[in-house]
């Protein structure tokens, strides 16, 4: 499942996520979702979390 819907995220689950400077290669970083930064319910890039190690990007894939 991909991160585009807000309804789909929720703290505690297990994400990965594109950081800002991994933005032009794509690479993934996984974590668990402490906080949803993004207020609206869609976004086209995917939905923005912070993880708990405190790292923030857009969710691309829900793993769990």
């Amino acid at each position: 499942m991909d991160g585009k819907n807000r309804k789909d995220i929720k703290p505690g689950m297990k994400v990965e996520i594109i950081l800002k400077r991994d933005q032009k290669t794509g690479k993934l970083t996984e974590g668990v979702v402490k906080e949803i930064l993004t207020n609206s319910s869609f976004h086209p890039h995917g939905i923005k979390v912070r993880l708990a190690d405190g790292q923030v990007g857009r969710v691309a894939r829900i793993v769990g």
